[in-house]
């Protein structure tokens, strides 16, 4: 059976703040920019056919903290990128717990455009 979650859209107000914010958060060295017209996409960068996301930039797309709420992948672990959130102009809301020994663990933060985002890591 295939994964259930094949893309993900977080969306932004501000596409270069929240790609400022997710590159130092994650490390990443650059984002695959598009330009759709009023749509702005920044692509995360992605190995292999894994579960693909971006940042979405468009009228229709409005950040929030109630919403759902969206895992990324932090392995090895969390504690790293959750280290960056506030330097990077977001907010820790729920330090690194354990789900359980064989889940891992996870962290909620506030991304720099107000979007609740949680950190999964298996240490």
């Amino acid at each position: 059976m295939a994964n259930l979650i094949n893309w993900f859209e977080i969306p932004v107000v501000n596409l270069d703040r929240a790609v400022n914010f997710y590159s130092a958060v994650f490390s990443y060295s650059s984002m695959h920019i598009m330009d759709l017209g009023d749509l702005k996409m920044a692509i995360f960068p992605m190995e292999g056919d894994g579960v693909g996301g971006a940042l979405c930039m468009h009228e229709s797309y409005i950040p929030g903290r109630d919403g759902a709420v969206i895992y990324l992948n932090a392995n090895p672990d969390l504690s790293i990128p959750l280290s960056k959130i506030e330097s990077s102009g977001g907010k820790v809301i729920m330090q690194k717990k354990q789900i359980s020994p064989e889940v891992g663990y996870m962290a909620l933060f506030l991304d720099s455009e107000g979007n609740r985002v949680a950190l999964h890591s298996l240490k």
